[in-house]
């Protein structure tokens, strides 16, 4: 069978030992998914792995409000970071949480019929561009804020992961374009989707994670996102300060847009491909070629240093996304 994973070589997930053992049983048990790539890819840094899977479970599993609801903000999200994989995961789980109807609509490319799901989808869109006035309503109760907050960050954080380190298909031969195999995948999994969990249990897996965000004060989604953010700086020590600071002031001046094919400010791949690789990590992961990764992937770097990367660009752009926020308001609402 054709592996997923593009410039890595996991371990299996059978071979797992410790903490990265211990979260692919909560994967298996909470998302319902065996060895899911999304996560088996962030392995060889299993502090990411932890982190972005505690991010995920404290947000979208087990954080308050409707699971199809944190779906469409999720499919938002990667639409707009043109990440085809997590599109086609999340049209799978829209149909493992009953609404069968409402997934085959967004697969064809058509709108919601109910203006809140339309809502949503809008809401988790227009996440990508910092600053965003289409942003400031929020289309979810105040109170589901950091339930709905860490799911958007999260998939920011997974899609440019997935774009750089996976092929787009999710399943074998693309058959997920099929309604049939959709239809199929999302049963298979719609006990585990539908099932209600206690938030908290992926925290047990962190060290200190840090000081939670504002938006997420009190709730099990702060710890989490703050873990992923200490994780992801782990990167910048593979930069030098010139490079880190080449990243840190394009990133900052980004305005959400793609980068347009004759990206003038990306680095060369001679030069700086580590800041080339960071950058287009966090802005354009899907354009990462094999040229890019040999250009800087020579000993003493390894699978686990590339991953790490990775996630250092991927998480620049979500500490841009995060901060352009206009929470405030809603958090003394909340």
């Amino acid at each position: 069978m054709t592996s997923p994973f593009r410039h890595t070589r996991p371990v299996p997930p059978k071979s797992a030992t410790g903490r990265t053992a211990e979260v692919y049983a909560q994967l298996a048990r909470d998302f319902g998914i065996d060895g899911a790539p999304t996560f088996v890819v962030l392995s060889s840094a299993p502090e990411l792995l932890t982190a972005t899977w505690a991010l995920l479970r404290e947000s979208l599993i087990a954080g308050e409000g409707d699971r199809t609801g944190k779906e469409l903000a999720a499919l938002g999200v990667s639409r707009a970071n043109r990440c085809p994989f997590c599109v086609d995961a999340h049209t799978m789980l829209l149909h493992a949480t009953g609404d069968h109807a409402l997934a085959e609509r967004l697969a064809r490319g058509e709108l919601p019929r109910d203006d809140g799901h339309a809502r949503l989808l809008a809401w988790g869109e227009a996440t990508r561009v910092p600053g965003s006035p289409e942003v400031a309503a929020l289309p979810f109760p105040p109170a589901h804020t950091p339930a709905y907050v860490g799911t958007v960050l999260s998939f920011h954080f997974i899609n440019r992961t997935v774009s750089a380190l996976l092929t787009e298909n999710l399943l074998p031969g693309n058959v997920q374009r099929f309604r049939a195999v959709r239809s199929l995948v999302g049963r298979s999994v719609s006990r585990t989707v539908r099932r209600q969990v206690a938030p908290g249990a992926a925290l047990a897996l962190l060290d200190e994670p840090g000081s939670a965000p504002s938006w997420a004060a009190g709730t099990t989604a702060g710890p989490a996102y703050a873990a992923l953010r200490t994780a992801s700086e782990t990167g910048a020590a593979l930069l030098s300060e010139e490079d880190r600071a080449l990243v840190r002031e394009t990133v900052r001046a980004w305005d959400g847009r793609h980068p347009p094919l004759g990206w003038p400010g990306l680095p060369g791949r001679a030069d700086r491909p580590g800041a080339r690789l960071a950058l287009l990590a966090a802005l354009a992961p899907y354009r990462i070629t094999d040229e890019d990764v040999a250009a800087w992937k020579r000993p003493p770097y390894t699978d686990g240093c590339l991953v790490r990367l990775v996630a250092y660009g991927a998480f620049a752009a979500v500490d841009r996304i995060e901060s352009a926020l206009p929470l405030a308001a809603h958090e003394e609402i909340a």
